[in-house]
């Protein structure tokens, strides 16, 4: 009796509309822009505003945010090293999905371990995985600390929180770092207008 949980009675399905296509049709090139920092180093907030960016540019994008999508996609998992890979594994692969559909995925989520980042890479051409580091120092993080959750890790309430007994890894070959200039951080505006011109000099918004 077959399993209906074997892969070998799984066959991929071509669709008879390409991603070229879809692409023409809304007028941009898909790709993912995976931003990845400490939690409080403004991940959310560059996402969100580089999604108003792109859609008065009237360019097509969504916002995977990882704290949402705790809330459905990945709500079974907790925070274990297996179940943070899960996390960034699912979130890969829907990404992907809004790329090939010709959108501009904003994936926003702390993703601390490099490997699991480089398999999301993996998952498509390479050019069309836009790494952005938010390169805030941890002090920073933990003074802005917007839900409270650095106080409960150093009180030892939260077990395996990253950046205090959890490890980040950051990048070492992103697209694009953004951080503090001279001790100031940079504006959100300034922030995402600094995607949105690396996504314009590499063609991801031009006319198709």
């Amino acid at each position: 009796m077959s399993s209906l949980g074997n892969s070998n009675n799984i066959f991929w399905q071509e669709c008879p509309v390409g991603k070229l296509e879809r692409q023409k049709l809304i007028n941009q090139k898909g790709c993912v822009v995976w931003i990845t920092g400490l939690s409080g180093s403004g991940k959310s907030t560059l996402a969100f505003s580089l999604n108003r960016q792109l859609y008065s540019r009237g360019k097509l994008s969504y916002v995977l945010d990882g704290d949402n999508l705790r809330h459905g996609l990945n709500k079974d998992l907790g925070f274990s090293a297996e179940d943070r890979t899960e996390n960034i594994r699912r979130v890969g692969e829907v990404a992907k999905l809004f790329a090939d559909a010709g959108m501009i995925c904003i994936a926003s989520l702390i993703s601390p371990y490099r490997k699991d980042r480089d398999a999301c890479r993996a998952m498509l051409p390479d050019s069309n995985f836009i790494e952005v580091f938010m390169n805030t120092p941890l002090s920073l993080c933990e003074s802005r600390d917007p839900k409270g959750l650095y106080k409960l890790a150093r009180a030892g309430k939260i077990k395996g929180f990253t950046g205090i007994d959890d490890p980040y890894e950051p990048p070492l070959h992103c697209e694009i770092e953004l951080q503090q200039i001279d001790g100031v951080c940079p504006t959100p505006t300034a922030m995402s207008g600094q995607v949105v011109s690396y996504l314009e000099e590499k063609g991801f918004l031009e006319d198709q």
